[in-house]
């Protein structure tokens, strides 16, 4: 089995941080072109595909990721999400081992989008969805986030922002998570709560616990507390409006970050009471403990728990694979992919079904798209 330290060697990629091998011959590889036409692609079989984490730098973030991530940063400001699967303009995710190491997800999709998401729609040609890992080590802003109608008013190839969050890790003493309106709370109630600085109570609260999943429909106001990690599964939209910032000054600037609340009121749902966690739908069968969390137009979250060997992914149709806890390998065609806690596995259409051997228990989430 050739490793990705002897593929490099025949395509002329640099060794990655993550190891692990590759399906194909290297003699028929060619890599795609570096202006990122995509042409080589076609000659290229594609196979599992690990990205590079984007790290970003925010005020209420902490240092929990490069860790989780099992890499290496050359700062000490804080982190606040790793951006694990991303085709937004200025953060585009790279490919991080094998024959198509270096390529953006921008440059595959632009090659043959068929080949990597199956029928599933692709706004303005793009990869149709954005993860991360957040890690709140302080309250992050009550935002809101416009639906597909309203982000297209604002510029071409837009769309809104539907998301899921699944939580990692919680305190359960300090750890808040604010999804939707209270009961009973009104637009004129919410506005007076703005300019009295009394936000948060007008927002649906509770302390989470890991596993929870919210399921937040763009329009949704809601805000993520303290002391938290979560994978977070959002369509490809960066448009956020703060509503508050908890009164709180960014130390880089000395200033208030800004506030978008004209913008932001006009996207506010006001129908959206409070958002408890998804009742999942569990099944167990073969010894693995298959839980429903989110059917969306957008996306679909299944959490999976088992020891035993068990397949994931379908046929002819794309999933992401995010491994929240535990380690093992992933096989296809007679290659293995090593992964552990935080790995993040994009699965091609062209690839389909794998096998998943645990080394111990292992839970992993898979996020499909829908035809």
């Amino acid at each position: 089995m050739m490793r990705v330290a002897d593929v490099n060697r025949a395509t002329g990629c640099q060794q990655r941080s993550i190891a692990g091998p590759w399906a194909g011959d290297p003699a028929a590889v060619t890599p795609l072109p570096a202006g990122g036409q995509g042409l080589g692609m076609a000659r290229t079989p594609l196979y599992p595909l690990r990205f590079e984490p984007i790290f970003t730098t925010n005020l209420w973030g902490g240092r929990r990721l490069p860790q989780f991530l099992n890499r290496s940063v050359p700062h000490q400001d804080p982190i606040g999400e790793a951006w694990l699967l991303s085709d937004v303009d200025g953060r585009l995710s790279v490919v991080a081992e094998g024959p198509l190491a270096g390529q953006t997800l921008r440059q595959l999709m632009a090659s043959d989008a068929q080949r990597i998401v199956g029928t599933a729609q692709t706004p303005q040609g793009r990869f149709p969805l954005l993860l991360k890992f957040l890690d709140a080590q302080q309250e992050l802003s009550v935002q809101v986030h416009p639906n597909d109608e309203q982000a297209a008013a604002l510029g071409p190839g837009l769309v809104g922002k539907t998301e899921a969050w699944v939580v990692l890790e919680a305190d359960p003493h300090t750890s808040r998570l604010y999804a939707g309106f209270a009961e009973g709370i009104t637009a004129a109630d919410f506005r007076a709560a703005l300019e009295t600085k009394t936000t948060p109570r007008t927002l649906y609260s509770f302390t989470p616990q890991p596993g929870d999943c919210v399921f937040l429909e763009a329009g949704t106001v809601h805000a993520i507390g303290r002391n938290l990690l979560l994978l977070e599964v959002q369509q490809t939209s960066d448009i956020t409006y703060r509503l508050y910032d908890w009164d709180r000054v960014d130390a880089t600037t000395g200033q208030p970050r800004a506030l978008h609340i004209e913008e932001g009121l006009k996207c506010a749902d006001f129908q959206k009471g409070p958002c408890v966690p998804v009742g999942p739908a569990v099944e167990i069968r073969d010894g693995v403990r298959r839980e429903g969390l989110v059917a969306c137009q957008y996306f679909t979250l299944e959490r999976l728990t088992a020891q035993a060997p068990f397949r994931i992914g379908a046929a002819h149709q794309c999933r992401v694979v995010v491994s929240v806890r535990g380690q093992g390998e992933l096989e296809w065609r007679g290659s293995r992919f090593p992964f552990r806690t935080g790995e993040v596995f994009l699965l091609p259409a062209e690839v389909g079904e794998c096998l998943v051997r645990p080394a111990g228990e292992v839970t992993l989430i898979e996020c499909g798209l829908p035809e």
